[in-house]
C-alpha cells in the first residue's frame, strides 16, 4: 500500500472529469474534484502520491474498507460464472444473499426484494405500504435523508428536498427526537421521548389516521446528525403504527450491516418494522445494491396479487456475490464486533477527550463507528458553528477545519456544523487514533470561530 506518484496520469483523469462528468448536489464550474489513484482499508491515495485516512467510508458505505481480498475474488469468480442475469430467474448469488440477509433481519422480514440502491429501496418500501394499506400518505421526520429519487427526495427533511419538493407527493413531516436541539424544550431524555410521540399522535391524529400508509423514519438518522433515538422512542412509534394500522419503515441504509456496531440499528432497540430497507453495507459499496425486507404480513398481500414494481438489475449476480462475501467476511472476522468495540474503547473516550479542550465542540453522540461532533460558536448558547445551510463566506469555517483536517491526512465527513467520524467498521486501533490526532489539529482551526 505504497502509493506511486503519477501526476501526469492525474492530470488526464482530472481534465477527463471536468470535460464529461457531471457531477451529483454540484454548480458544475465550482467544483475541483481530487483524481484518486487508489484505495485500500481505510486508506485512499490521489496521483501525486498524498495518502488520506479515510473518516467517511466513501459515502458511509465501506463497512469493510476498499479492495478486501476476499470481496474482490468473489467478484471476479462471480464475473466468470454467471456475469449477469434477468431479474425474473433463480440465481445462486441471488438466493444465498437474499438468505444471508433475511438471517440478520430483526423479526419476520424474511423477503428481499433487491434493488440498486437505497433510494429505490425507499421508493419501493414507500409503495408497498399504500397498496398494502390502501393510505395515501407517508409521515418523515425533518432531520432525515432517505435519497434523491421521485419519493426518497421528498420524504428526506433536509435542504436537499427544496429544490425537488413537489408539494404534492402525499408526505407530511414532522419532527423526530433531538435532545441537544430539542424543537420541544426538552430538559431530559425522557422528556424528550414523551413529547416527541406526543407531537407525532397529534401529527396523526390532524392528518387522519386512516389516510396514513406509513412513517419511515432512520432508525438512527445518518447525514442529518447521527442523534440515536431516546430510549423508549422507537417502540412508542411502533405502538402508534399498530394501533391505527399504519406501516412502519425503518430506513437502515446507512445504519445497517455493523455501522452501529449490531448487524441493524433496530438491534439496540428490541423494535421490528414491517419493512426495512437497506443498502451501502450489505456488501461495502463494491458493486450497487440495496432492498426491502419485508414482513409477512406484506409479502402476502401481493401472494396472490403482483407486486407493480420492479428493476432491470434487481439482485444483480456480481452485486449479490460482494453480499454474500461480505456478511461472511464480517461473520468471519468479527467486524460487527470489532466496530462496537472501536466505538465504546477507542472513538467515543477519544472524541469525548476531545470535547474537554476543544470550545468548538458542542456535543459528541453516536455508537458503534457512528460518531458525529456538533460544532458550536459557543457553548452555553449552542448556537451552530456555521448557519444551516451554510454556503459561501458564511461557510467559512468549516471549510477551513476541513481544509486544516486534509492537511493533515485525514478525509473528513461534513455536513453543515457538524463533523462525522465514520471509518470502516473494521479500522484499526492505530489507524482510529491516527484520525483521532487529525481532528485534534484540525478543530483547533474550528476553535478560533469561538466566542
Amino acid at each position: 500500500m505504497t502509493p506511486q506518484p503519477n501526476p501526469q496520469a492525474g492530470a488526464a483523469v482530472k481534465a477527463a472529469d471536468r470535460a464529461h462528468v457531471f457531477h451529483s448536489w454540484s454548480a458544475q464550474e465550482l467544483i475541483d474534484p481530487l483524481a484518486v489513484a487508489g484505495a485500500e482499508g481505510s486508506y485512499f491515495w490521489d496521483y501525486d502520491g498524498t495518502r488520506y485516512l479515510d473518516f467517511t467510508s466513501g459515502l458511509v458505505f465501506t463497512n469493510i474498507g476498499y479492495q478486501h481480498p476476499k470481496v474482490v475474488a468473489a467478484i471476479q469468480e462471480q464475473a466468470a460464472t454467471l456475469s449477469t442475469f434477468a431479474p425474473a430467474f433463480a440465481v445462486e448469488a441471488r438466493s444465498e444473499a437474499a438468505r444471508l440477509i433475511a438471517e440478520r433481519t430483526p423479526g419476520d422480514l424474511d423477503k428481499i426484494f433487491f434493488t440498486n440502491g437505497g433510494a429505490e429501496a425507499v421508493e419501493n418500501a414507500t409503495r408497498m405500504a399504500r397498496l398494502h394499506t390502501g393510505r395515501p400518505k407517508v409521515l418523515s421526520a425533518y432531520r432525515s435523508y432517505h435519497g434523491a429519487t421521485s419519493a426518497a427526495i421528498n420524504l428526506t427533511g433536509d435542504p436537499r428536498r427544496w429544490a425537488n419538493d413537489s408539494g404534492a407527493a402525499g408526505v407530511v413531516h414532522f419532527w423526530s427526537p433531538f435532545l441537544y436541539r430539542s424543537p420541544f424544550h426538552s430538559e431530559s431524555e425522557a422528556q424528550e421521548c414523551e413529547r416527541a410521540l406526543q407531537h407525532l399522535a397529534d401529527t396523526i391524529a390532524f392528518e387522519g389516521p386512516q389516510t396514513i400508509a406509513a412513517i419511515i423514519l432512520e432508525t438512527i438518522p445518518g447525514t442529518a446528525g447521527i442523534m440515536t433515538p431516546p430510549p423508549g422512542y422507537l417502540a412508542g412509534v411502533r405502538e402508534i403504527c399498530d394501533r391505527y394500522g399504519i406501516v412502519f419503515i425503518l430506513d437502515e441504509v446507512m445504519a445497517g450491516f455493523g455501522r452501529s456496531g449490531k448487524w441493524f440499528a433496530a438491534d439496540h432497540f428490541d423494535v421490528t418494522p414491517d419493512l426495512l430497507t437497506f443498502a451501502k453495507g450489505v456488501n461495502s459499496g463494491y458493486v450497487p445494491l440495496g432492498g426491502v425486507a419485508i414482513s409477512s404480513a406484506i409479502a402476502e398481500t401481493f401472494a396472490r396479487r403482483p407486486y407493480p414494481g420492479g428493476l432491470t438489475y434487481s439482485g444483480h449476480p456480481l452485486a449479490c456475490a460482494a453480499a454474500v462475501a461480505t456478511l461472511t467476511v464480517m461473520e468471519d472476522e468479527d467486524i460487527i464486533g470489532q466496530a462496537a468495540r472501536t466505538g465504546e474503547n477507542i472513538i467515543g473516550p477519544g472524541l469525548r477527550e476531545l470535547a474537554e479542550r476543544h470550545p468548538s465542540i458542542g456535543e459528541v453522540r453516536g455508537t458503534g463507528v457512528f460518531w458525529a461532533l456538533e460544532l458550536v460558536r459557543n457553548r452555553e448558547t449552542r448556537e451552530p458553528l456555521v448557519p444551516y445551510n451554510a454556503a459561501g463566506a458564511d461557510n467559512a469555517p468549516m471549510a477551513a477545519f476541513g481544509a486544516a483536517a486534509k492537511a493533515h491526512g485525514l478525509w473528513p465527513f461534513i455536513n453543515m456544523n457538524r463533523t462525522h467520524v465514520v471509518p470502516p467498521c473494521n479500522i484499526t486501533e492505530a489507524e482510529a487514533k491516527e484520525g483521532l490526532a487529525a481532528l485534534d489539529a484540525a478543530l483547533a482551526v474550528a476553535d478560533e470561530h469561538t466566542v
